[in-house]
């Protein structure tokens, strides 16, 4: 049951987080790391202190094989549906892999458990999907929008959504600060941290060993935590127009779920439109304009990433060799 808590509240950040990289993309996991690379996808986990389990698997874009799909904006709705499917993959099986070692462990002390119910937890598993998508959507998109309805008139457009967005933001920042207390979470930012160096060394051209990793920052500009600063700010302005749409042809939203349900039918269009704006900086990041519109991402992933140890650089380092 602690492994269902843990992928509950950690997804939505890994989700988000995840919404990178140019060749390769990554993913902390529990104690280990996901890689993505051209055809495949990887995962690496620390099983106990010389055990690395390294597992890999095909996977190949609908982007690749569907023409429309390859266009701007369909790319990166595709992206994420992608991202959120093998970012919970991931992340349930490397809680599968370090729960076994621990029970391993447990029986090797003599304690006796029970045989895991792997059908149950496959409901488990499943339930706990939904319930981390549902906790995303409720607490970071309707909540907010619940509580500016009794304050915000509801002809409005622009104001509401602008202070809406805002309070999106805030409630996100609330949630990293909260959830970084949890040991495990910090594990898994630990991690982060890692997949990072990693990433940074392969882009260099640099072997990816120990020490080549160890020269590079945790702070990657590409990382997710700057794609969700741009869906914040992307879903000010669409929602704002669509709103003044709906409003000047149809009326004010009867209710603020009638809202909401309009608003979560933009998502695949706002993620879309928001890689594509990445897409568009990380070409140009050398710009000055651009270097200084990024910051704020990077100063978010001192709290979403932190210093790993070398056994947390090798996982990561397997990880992504095994997804090349």
């Amino acid at each position: 049951m602690r492994r269902i808590f843990l992928q509950i509240f950690s997804a939505p950040v890994l989700w988000l987080l995840a919404q990178k990289k140019r060749k390769v993309g990554g993913q902390a996991i529990i104690e280990g790391v996901m890689m993505r690379g051209k055809d495949n996808v990887s995962w690496a986990v620390r099983r106990s202190d010389t055990d690395i389990v390294v597992e890999r698997n095909e996977f190949i874009s609908a982007a690749k094989k569907v023409a429309l799909l390859k266009k701007p904006v369909f790319r990166g709705a595709v992206g994420l549906f992608e991202s959120i499917v093998l970012g919970y993959r991931a992340l349930t099986r490397s809680a599968e892999i370090f729960e076994d070692e621990q029970r391993k462990q447990a029986q090797e002390q003599g304690k006796e458990l029970k045989e895991r119910n792997k059908k149950g937890e496959k409901i488990l598993t499943g339930l706990s999907l939904v319930v981390s998508l549902v906790f995303a959507f409720g607490i970071f998109m309707f909540i907010p929008m619940w509580v500016l309805s009794k304050f915000v008139p509801r002809e409005s457009a622009l104001l509401f959504n602008t202070l809406s967005g805002s309070l999106r933001i805030i409630f996100f920042l609330i949630y990293l600060i909260a959830i970084s207390f949890w040991k495990e979470i910090r594990r898994v930012f630990e991690y982060h941290g890692a997949e990072h160096m990693a990433i940074f060394a392969y882009e260099a051209g640099k072997d990816l060993t120990i020490e080549n990793m160890r020269n590079y920052t945790t702070l990657h500009p590409r990382c997710g935590t700057s794609f969700l600063l741009l869906v914040g700010i992307v879903c000010i302005l669409l929602f704002s127009i669509v709103d003044a749409l709906v409003i000047g042809f149809i009326g004010p939203y009867p209710t603020v779920l009638a809202r909401f349900a309009v608003h979560l039918l933009l998502v695949p269009l706002i993620s879309g439109t928001s890689y594509e704006i990445l897409k568009l900086s990380d070409a140009h990041q050398n710009l000055p304009v651009v270097g200084w519109l990024i910051q704020p991402g990077l100063m978010l992933q001192k709290i979403t990433t932190k210093t790993p140890d070398d056994s947390q650089l090798e996982v990561a380092a397997k990880a992504l060799q095994a997804a090349l």
